[in-house]
């Protein structure tokens, strides 16, 4: 694979750099949240939403530093 078929072009790289920061910021907000809920049930809901939103950010990472 040539260097500039892995390039990411700069409109799309504008979407995954937004998609990440949405993703960092959901698994902020799910992590404060999980911290401050004392019910067991919601607390393990925000608990599993913030590792998804964790891995999905993972995954645009490493998405990103494969075409580096």
């Amino acid at each position: 694979m040539s260097m500039q078929s892995k390039q990411i072009e700069s409109n799309n790289l504008k979407i995954l750099k937004d998609s990440m920061e949405h993703e960092a910021l959901l698994h902020k907000k799910y992590s404060m949240y999980s911290s401050q809920c004392s019910d067991s049930q919601i607390k393990t809901l925000c608990t599993e939403a913030c590792q998804i939103h964790k891995n999905n950010f993972n995954s645009l990472k490493s998405y990103l530093d494969s075409h580096q």
